[in-house]
């Protein structure tokens, strides 16, 4: 068991996630950036941290992770496209980053981070469109977590949906031909419970829609790699 942070500790991924990793066992902080969020996440066995994560530096990062004695990172924030390309970057690339420069630094090794599917230097999305700030900032990060030392695991869910909990299929194709690449966030939920408890997830990136594969099955056969397209 371990204890285990969250960064966007109330995004609608993470509020999903919490009480299943508490009824893992884990014990689980979120990092949320308003005080009007904590009831949500103690509702959810959670403990709430309030601070906004993009204005610490990596010292001011570093100590926050010792304090909270964090044993596993989860970073599940993002822009969401409030805030135009400048907050994209600020949030979803640079603040990131410093959090893995921070979890080094405080001794944290494994760090898990929520990516997209297709994500990548060659994403694909043209420069005018609104999604090109946050193509660019997950790839940069994504290839920066890659080569910090850490024991990374990179999800790449694919478009995320409201449906009920299910199994998976590992894939690197984006949608096509008709076929779907929709992902229920309940199930990268339960994605990323079962990544913390599968160390053979290290080292990869394991892009993924809703499949018929149940999720420790599909995560454990997941093959060696680190690209999400």
């Amino acid at each position: 068991m371990a204890r285990v942070t969250i960064i966007g500790g109330h995004g609608k991924v993470a509020l999903l996630a919490e009480p299943m990793l508490v009824d893992a066992g884990h014990q689980v902080i979120g990092i949320i950036r308003a005080e009007s969020q904590s009831a949500d996440l103690m509702a959810r066995g959670a403990t709430p941290e309030v601070v906004d994560i993009a204005s610490l530096s990596v010292e001011q990062m570093t100590e926050l992770f010792a304090r909270l004695g964090t044993e596993v990172l989860i970073w599940s924030a993002g822009a969401g496209g409030v805030g135009g390309p400048e907050r994209t970057y600020a949030i979803d690339r640079d603040a990131a980053i410093r959090s893995m420069d921070a979890a080094q630094a405080a001794g944290v090794k494994r760090y898990i981070m929520v990516s997209y599917l297709g994500a990548g230097a060659d994403h694909g999305v043209p420069a005018d469109h609104g999604f090109y700030a946050y193509a660019e900032a997950k790839a940069a990060a994504d290839e920066y977590l890659r080569s910090s030392g850490l024991d990374f695991t990179i999800l790449g869910p694919g478009t995320l949906t409201l449906e009920d909990e299910g199994g998976i299929e590992v894939t690197t194709a984006p949608a096509h031909n008709g076929d779907s690449s929709d992902t229920s966030r309940a199930t990268v939920a339960r994605v990323l419970t079962a990544t913390v408890a599968d160390d053979s997830t290290i080292g990869k990136a394991i892009p993924f829609r809703n499949g018929s594969t149940p999720v420790a099955e599909a995560l454990a056969a997941a093959p060696a790699g680190t690209s999400l397209r």
